[in-house]
């Protein structure tokens, strides 16, 4: 955190090929060691195979379709009741990071009695 100045904020570029800031930010979260070349060719390869087995659907919207798919719906917090800690239920916001959805589920659907404490 910089004394001096608050740093602005980069804009993420659309991607070269289709145009997409998701898929520009799905690429950086790729790559490896700044090999951005590597990440492209990774993802616009795997895009190729989707348009291949489905060539009438649009291969940057399935790829939509598939991360918010693969978005968490709820995860857990914990919250104070009396002596006790319990592990809530709680509604992700749309804004908020990604994180593993089957782990946050399974928790989630463990900790379902304890869902009347949610504040």
């Amino acid at each position: 955190m910089p004394r001096r100045r608050e740093v602005p904020k980069r804009e993420i570029l659309p991607d070269p090929k289709f145009g997409n800031v998701e898929l520009s930010k799905f690429m950086n979260v790729i790559m490896e060691g700044g090999k951005k070349a590597v990440a492209e060719r990774i993802i616009y390869g795997a895009l190729e195979l989707i348009e291949k087995k489905n060539p009438d659907k649009d291969p940057v919207e399935a790829f939509s379709v598939a991360i918010n798919n693969v978005k968490p719906m709820v995860e857990v917090k914990s919250r104070r009741v009396g002596g006790a800690n319990y592990q809530v239920p709680v509604e992700v916001r749309p804004v908020g990071a990604m994180k593993k959805r089957d782990e946050v589920h399974r928790m989630a659907e463990a900790n379902k009695a304890f869902s009347h404490f949610r504040f």
